[in-house]
C-alpha cells in the first residue's frame, strides 16, 4: 500500500505491505506526532487509525504558545 504525505508544503510517500497506522507512519517519517493532526477526507482522524489501502492524508503543524 501506498500513502501520500502532504506535510509542509512537501508530498512524502510511504509504502507498507501490511496494514499500519498514522502514528507508524509519523515515526518512520521522523515527524513528531505530537506537533500534527492528520486529516483525511476533510476530517481530522486519531493517529491511532489503521491504514490498510493507499490514500492521502494531510498534516495540520499544530502551533501553541502563551
Amino acid at each position: 500500500m501506498r500513502v501520500e504525505v502532504i506535510y509542509e508544503n512537501d508530498n512524502l510517500i510511504f509504502e507498507s505491505e501490511s496494514p499500519t497506522t498514522i502514528s507508524s507512519i509519523l515515526t518512520e517519517l521522523d515527524i513528531p506526532s505530537s506537533t500534527v493532526l492528520a486529516v483525511f477526507n476533510d476530517t481530522i482522524v486519531p493517529h491511532s487509525s489503521i491504514i490498510n489501502e493507499d490514500l492521502k492524508i494531510e498534516l495540520v503543524v499544530v502551533s501553541s504558545g502563551g
